[in-house]
């Protein structure tokens, strides 16, 4: 009999794909979004497009004991979206409401299994000020204090999923995602990350141009490709270890070397410009000595094989995008 799984978010980057990861293993899955996926054809073989945040259509979703509920639906965007402060309600408001609406339907159709997404952004602002040494370790996590809202409800929900796992026995794994990025991620219109914003960027400029950098592109971040994400995610989720746990790549790298590593990747010859903007922390990487001890798992691949399948893809977007 087929594996029933559920993915919610599976019109976004990350969700798109791992429908079609959990299709390739012969699993049975239904896909939910506000939006159908951007640069695919859904794979689920059944897809739903419909708003979480209300619980008649969580309901209608959740009408069975999924083995599996993969739950990455939520409000978010990159550091153009989540630090300006102007969609603070919104990002807070709507994927609170989302989890609180999942969890109690799991609970009551006896979900087996729910995978949570959470995020590095809910580690406390004061630990990640030295952009050489940041400390994003799970025990860091308390006293809390997170650099944004987006952060502080990614925090909250992990309480929650951790307490319906105490209350209600519903089997939760908690992954604290670090900057996912790869090709049929959103790339342009505010809401992309940094290395997709950069890879843009570079891909529109005319040789012996210049780029522009938000900061001083001293800060610093690790960056995590979609495929190591996905065999991170599944064997969180098929493991007997709950989490939290960090899912990311420990290869920290300055933004403004991102820049230089992409502009070397395209061949061209572009000089940056650091200019004023949001930035977030000074400091992240993802801490893997817990996931190692637990799962005897780390990433695999370099950042530079990342970003060089990433920028072909943007590229092409970028081209595409220019013709029409």
């Amino acid at each position: 009999m087929k594996k029933s799984v559920l993915v919610t978010g599976a019109g976004g980057f990350i969700g798109s794909h791992l429908v079609k990861k959990l299709k390739q293993e012969g699993c049975w899955v239904r896909g939910v979004d506000l939006k159908s996926p951007l640069f695919s054809k859904p794979a689920a073989d059944d897809f739903i497009i419909g708003d979480l945040r209300d619980p008649q259509l969580c309901k209608k979703v959740v009408d069975q004991p999924f083995d599996e509920v993969f739950q990455l639906a939520a409000d978010m965007g990159g550091a153009g979206f989540v630090f300006t402060g102007e969609n603070d309600a919104d990002i807070m408001h709507n994927s609170a409401l989302i989890n609180l609406n999942m969890l109690e339907v799991c609970v009551k159709n006896k979900v087996k299994r729910i995978f949570y997404s959470s995020s590095a952004c809910m580690y406390p602002e004061h630990n990640q000020m030295d952009p050489d040494n940041p400390n994003c370790s799970e025990d860091s996590a308390y006293p809390a204090n997170p650099d944004s809202e987006y952060g502080w409800e990614k925090l909250f929900s992990e309480r929650l999923y951790l307490a319906f796992n105490r209350n209600y026995g519903i089997e939760a794994r908690i992954a604290r995602y670090h900057n996912v990025f790869g090709p049929e991620g959103t790339w342009c219109g505010g809401r992309e990350k940094a290395p997709a914003a950069v890879c843009r960027k570079v891909a529109e400029a005319k040789d012996g141009g210049e780029i522009e950098i938000w900061g001083d592109g001293l800060q610093t971040r690790s960056f995590l490709y979609i495929e190591e994400c996905l065999e991170g995610t599944l064997r969180l989720t098929r493991s007997d270890f709950k989490g939290p746990v960090n899912i990311g790549s420990d290869e920290m790298i300055a933004i403004n070397s991102l820049a230089k590593l992409v502009i070397e990747i395209s061949g061209k010859k572009l000089s940056i410009k650091n200019i004023s903007g949001p930035q977030g922390v000074r400091g992240r990487n993802s801490d893997n000595k817990l996931i190692g001890q637990k799962l005897g798992w780390k990433p695999s691949q370099s950042l530079r094989v990342g970003i060089e399948k990433t920028y072909s893809w943007i590229k092409e977007q970028v081209e595409k995008n220019a013709k029409d």
